[in-house]
C-alpha cells in the first residue's frame, strides 16, 4: 500500500474539466478518486495485477 501522496498538476480544457466533474458527481466519486482509478487500471494493464509487488519490493515493508 502506498505510504505517501504526491501532487500531480494537470492542465486541461475547462469545458472537459466541467464535464468530467459532472460525470464524477453522477458516480459519487471525486475527480481525484477517478484519476487514481484510471492510473491504477492503466498500470495494471501495462504491468499486471501484481505490479505493487515489483514496485514496492525495495521499500523495506514486510
Amino acid at each position: 500500500m502506498e505510504k505517501r501522496t504526491a501532487r500531480l498538476t494537470l492542465l486541461v480544457d475547462p469545458s472537459k474539466k466541467a464535464v468530467f466533474e459532472k460525470l464524477c458527481a453522477l458516480e459519487d466519486v471525486t475527480p481525484s478518486q477517478k484519476i487514481r482509478q484510471f492510473m491504477r487500471d492503466y498500470i495494471e494493464e501495462k504491468m499486471g495485477a501484481d505490479w505493487q509487488k515489483d514496485v514496492f519490493a525495495d521499500d523495506g515493508a514486510p
